[in-house]
């Protein structure tokens, strides 16, 4: 019985990732099948927090959802973990391979800055932030796949996570925009002429679109830090950075569409494609 819980809770994780984030689901399915799981499970998770802004309307009943899965993470309401699926595959995930929850409840942390208005301070500060947020799933991914042991994987899951996030951020401007959301660093927008006024008021212009330059560029750097750290890694660990592959395609879709637009994305034949050559890429 609690075998066949476990799995459900399993296969919900999954499908979660399915429908809420197909991407990361494409690019999971590259990872070894007897892992593949378990990285659902952290990516359900990491869903799961993202999404708390969509669903309240006040930041005080987010909090609340957020306290729940920081008390989840650190072992309170155990019944209550049982009856989540996703929490109660994440947390099995946490146990088998021995993963630190406090970065996990760091995550959670971290997150309390999408359920107000405030803008990114700083380049630093979103560092932070995606650090907090994408880096460490992509280094507890590598873990899972090492069995639990360290894979090295610190230096390019930490410039994976900034590639990757900032990427999904500039992505998501509109969306953001409305919301009166704003993650496009102050220092960085100042630094051209614009600021978050411009990006709630949704004004297009010159300054606007040279920090969003300037962010791509930065993403890029992020990216081939990251590569150029897999070789150093257990060769085990590379699979979990396969959705890397996506980062460069939508920064050449983001240089071409409008800011405030539609998201800028990849043809969707072409994001297994692009995921393929880059696991063959950092397969080497």
């Amino acid at each position: 019985m609690a075998s066949e819980r476990t799995d459900a809770a399993y296969a919900a994780a999954e499908a979660s990732v399915r429908s809420g984030d197909r991407d990361r689901w494409l690019a999971d399915l590259f990872l070894p099948a007897e892992s593949r799981r378990h990285v659902f499970a952290l990516h359900a998770f990491s869903l799961e927090i993202a999404r708390v802004r969509d669903v309240v309307r006040e930041p005080m009943p987010g909090e609340i959802r957020l306290q729940w899965w920081v008390d989840a993470l650190e072992g309170a309401g155990h019944g209550a973990v049982e009856s989540h699926p996703i929490a109660a595959a994440l947390i099995d995930t946490v146990d088998r391979f021995r993963l630190p929850r406090r970065s996990l409840a760091n995550l959670v942390e971290a997150r309390r800055f999408d359920l107000y208005d405030d803008a990114m301070p700083s380049l630093g500060d979103l560092e932070g932030y995606t650090g907090e947020t994408a880096s460490v799933l992509f280094l507890h991914a590598a873990t899972v796949l090492c069995a639990g042991e360290d894979a090295g994987a610190a230096d390019a899951a930490g410039h994976a996570g900034v590639a990757y996030a900032i990427t999904g951020l500039m992505r998501a401007l509109p969306l953001h925009a409305r919301r009166n959301q704003v993650y496009l660093p102050e220092d960085v927008l100042r630094r051209h002429g614009a600021s978050a006024d411009d990006v709630r008021a949704m004004r297009d212009g010159p300054a606007l679109r040279g920090a969003l330059g300037e962010m791509r560029e930065h993403a890029r750097h992020h990216l081939a830090r990251a590569v150029g750290a897999l070789c150093a890694i257990d060769p085990r660990a590379r699979p979990a950075f396969v959705g890397l592959g996506l980062v460069e395609p939508w920064l050449r879709a983001l240089e071409k569409a409008a800011p405030f637009g539609a998201p800028a994305d990849v043809s969707g034949w072409r994001k297994p494609v692009a995921l393929w050559r880059f696991s063959r890429r950092i397969a080497r």
